[in-house]
């Protein structure tokens, strides 16, 4: 069960603006925001790292397990959480959905983007 409000979910699926800055090393400084593709599937937020697990974003966010999302002109704390492979093909769908015609969306098909899939949860100790 997502822990997003309705509003906020529905604002984030709609946009395809999000760039992601998991925390660095010492825990406390934010890392250079990325621009990258986001998905809603039964209301939790997904996304996938383009160049698979090697990605700099993806290694830190799985790392320190939190950081910030900036999206839709708002700042989420959030937390970071690997996932394995039970979900791909629906996050593979809503991507197919979201991306239709790009051509990067086969890229983002592919093991390395969907073995660097993560999922993005408001941090508990904060409100979205």
């Amino acid at each position: 069960m997502s822990d997003w409000t309705p509003d906020t979910i529905a604002t984030i699926a709609a946009s395809d603006d999000l760039h992601v800055s998991p925390f660095r090393a010492d825990g406390t400084t934010y890392g250079t925001p990325t621009w990258i593709w986001s998905v809603v599937v039964d209301g939790d937020l997904y996304v996938r790292a383009y160049n698979g697990r090697r990605s700099r974003w993806y290694r830190s966010a799985v790392e320190q397990g939190a950081g910030r999302i900036t999206v839709a002109g708002a700042d989420h704390e959030v937390t970071f959480e690997a996932i394995g492979p039970d979900l791909n093909s629906r996050i593979d769908a809503a991507y197919e959905t979201k991306y239709a015609g790009s051509q990067y969306l086969p890229p983002m098909l592919q093991d390395g983007p969907t073995s660097a899939t993560v999922r993005i949860s408001p941090r508990p100790d904060r409100h979205s």
